[in-house]
């Protein structure tokens, strides 16, 4: 989210300093509230300086500007282009096949984009995929228990996982690699399929592949992106489908089974409340049983054994349903990585240009001394804005992100309320019972 470089190596030397200086720190003894939150989680936020600076380096965005390190492989083919023929305000559309050299930008985001016109066209697509493909990554991690619960229930959860949103995501690469700029013809009216006029929107395919749908496409271009693509896809859906009845009844019948096999189980007497947790037996005198305790003591098992059953599916039942909803509803949590990010490099353009641009287009001394001025306030605008507020904006939606969407696979929160250890509490229930 925190895709700036110039705002990560501000935050990398604040949470540097107090590694460095925490013995020092430490001796002051500060009572400022504020400080000894930052202060504890001095190595987290230097982390997130690095990590922070890598995500800038790859959108090659430094205080909203980019940097031309690699030289851009943008150029502007003179033999197509005469500027003597455009006025100054007109906006010309460049072919990538005539204007892009064959081979990529080397690391990140070329430069030019900084000054194109449909940059954040470009930028939006750009992190919406980021994001998605890093959050289905996440959410394929699992963990492995026994082995009625890989079968019965991670497996089933896997496929049906990967077939719908990592299906999303070989989509996303196949657009990238299928159509290029450099496919694009020279007369617009013909139209090659291969070209960007021709790319399709994966969206809109995840969409028609949910709902048994189809879209119209630009005229002269294909439907779908590969031949019996509409087969493939009704299979994955149809295969989807068909492991919701597996995670919804499969374990409830595998267990049900297996305690048949086992026989009846007795009951016992041990419930959550109990403070003894079973250390202290007392065997009740065969004097003080009613001679038709047996009985009851069969009716009760048969409720209990009913009652056990019918919490069984009903459990599974919600587990499912979580899961299913679940996979939608995490899967669109991590555009936050998209939104935020592009949040932040919009509102950095803007102090930019709206505070600090101001000061470089004034010449001689009254310039130097805008600059002077202006540079304090945009400095304090970017730190007090862009990477205080901003950077523990970003900390909560990834510290969320961790806690509710990727712990929510390992974390169950199962098991017996926890009962501190008290004399007085076992005395009372001991009074009790007497």
């Amino acid at each position: 989210m925190f895709g700036d470089s110039g705002h990560a190596i501000i935050m990398a030397c604040f949470g540097l300093w107090m590694v460095v200086s925490e013995k020092k720190i430490i001796s002051w003894k500060s009572n400022n509230e504020i400080f000894n939150i930052f202060f504890a989680g001095r190595y987290i936020i230097f982390l997130m300086g690095l990590f922070s600076f890598y995500t800038g380096f790859i959108y090659n965005d430094i205080f909203s500007k980019s940097l031309n390190i690699f030289q851009t492989r943008w150029f502007v083919n003179a033999s197509r282009f005469n500027p003597d023929d455009y006025e100054e305000e007109d906006e010309i559309e460049l072919l990538p096949k005539a204007n892009y050299d064959k081979t990529p930008y080397i690391f990140g985001t070329d430069p030019v984009w900084q000054i194109s016109s449909n940059k954040i066209i470009f930028l939006n697509s750009y992190k919406m995929k980021l994001s998605i493909i890093f959050g289905v990554t996440h959410m394929i991690f699992v963990t492995l228990k026994k082995y009625a619960s890989i079968l019965l229930e991670f497996l089933p959860q896997l496929v049906f996982l990967l077939l719908l949103f990592l299906y999303l995501v070989v989509m996303m690469f196949m657009k990238w690699i299928w159509y290029s700029g450099t496919l694009d013809g020279w007369d617009p009216n013909v139209v090659n399929k291969q070209g960007t006029s021709c790319a399709p929107s994966v969206l809109i395919y995840f969409i028609n592949m949910m709902l048994m749908g189809e879209s119209e496409p630009n005229q002269g271009c294909d439907t779908y992106m590969y031949e019996g693509q509409r087969t493939v896809q009704f299979a994955i859906v149809a295969c989807a489908l068909v492991c919701i009845p597996i995670m919804l009844l499969g374990k409830p019948l595998y267990i049900l089974s297996k305690k048949n096999k086992k026989g009846p189980k007795v009951a016992t007497n041990k419930t959550n409340g109990d403070i003894n947790q079973g250390m202290e037996l007392d065997e009740v005198p065969e004097s003080s049983q009613e001679p038709n305790s047996q009985a009851h003591h069969e009716e009760d098992q048969e409720d209990e054994e009913h009652e056990t059953t019918s919490d069984l599916f009903i459990y599974q039942g919600i587990h499912t349903i979580e899961y299913v909803l679940s996979t939608i509803s995490h899967t669109a949590s991590y555009l936050r990585l998209w939104a935020l990010s592009l949040a932040h490099a919009q509102l950095s353009e803007v102090l930019w240009s709206m505070m600090f641009h101001y000061a470089l287009i004034l010449n001689g001394y009254v310039g130097a001394a805008a600059i002077y001025l202006i540079f304090a306030c945009w400095a304090a605008a970017t730190v007090s804005i862009l990477v205080l507020m901003e950077g523990l904006s970003a900390f909560l939606h990834t510290l969320r992100l961790h806690w509710v969407e990727f712990m929510s696979k390992f974390y169950t929160g199962l098991g017996y309320a926890f009962q501190p250890f008290s004399f007085k509490y076992i005395i009372e229930e001991e009074e009790a019972v007497d």
